[in-house]
């Protein structure tokens, strides 16, 4: 295996619990007002306004919230679907909502929507108006981000044809992962950052 790949994996790795460690020790209070600036600003971006469908996935924990962008989407009538990680792979299935009831608790603790076939979506024919929210313990202001070490987003990201839009509190926010040594060629960059104070477009 090549050293240079061991030793970023080695740097990311250190990097998740660092981060991991700075959000959990953020007050609830001060994340949920944190939370409600970036979701405003959220709303207000012409991708989302305009958006033919909405991916998203379903916050968790101390996770950056999204219940409300959801909401916000649904009751606008958008097309609006959560994710469902595929076992043994590193695939995630999306699946069409109308609401958050009825969702299944995963084997990792996150609430999905049910394998219901009628309800799957095919991402590859929603075009290029589609917006996909998506989640990372930290982003770049490349666009570049740590996820929580699945996979599972670096390889929906490589085909998806919308918009990504990675959801990131200020706190978080790294100049340059690559600097830091924690980038990888498998990594996939979103086309815009939303912290609570600023709209960062990587494209």
């Amino acid at each position: 295996m090549d050293g240079g790949a061991v030793d970023k994996r080695g740097v990311k790795r250190a990097l998740r619990e660092r981060l991991r460690a700075e959000r959990a020790a953020l007050p609830a209070e001060g994340r949920a007002v944190v939370d409600a600036a970036l979701a405003a600003r959220v709303a207000t971006l012409p991708a989302f306004m305009e958006a033919s469908a909405v991916l998203s996935y379903l916050s968790f924990g101390d996770e950056v919230d999204t219940r409300v962008l959801i909401g916000q989407a649904l009751a606008a009538g958008v097309p609006t679907a959560l994710p469902r990680c595929v076992p043994g792979t590193r695939d995630m299935d999306w699946y069409g909502v109308t609401s958050l009831d009825g969702l299944v608790r995963s084997r990792f603790g996150i609430d999905e929507p049910a394998p219901d076939p009628q309800r799957l979506v095919d991402v590859a024919a929603l075009g290029e108006r589609v917006v996909a929210l998506v989640p990372g313990l930290a982003f770049d202001e490349r666009g570049y981000r740590i996820g929580y070490g699945g996979g599972f987003y670096d390889r929906f990201l490589a085909t998806f044809p919308g918009v990504a839009v990675g959801l990131c509190r200020e706190a978080a926010l790294r100049r340059d992962l690559a600097a830091e040594g924690a980038y990888e060629a498998h990594d996939r960059a979103v086309d815009l950052v939303v912290t609570e104070t600023r709209v960062i477009d990587c494209r």
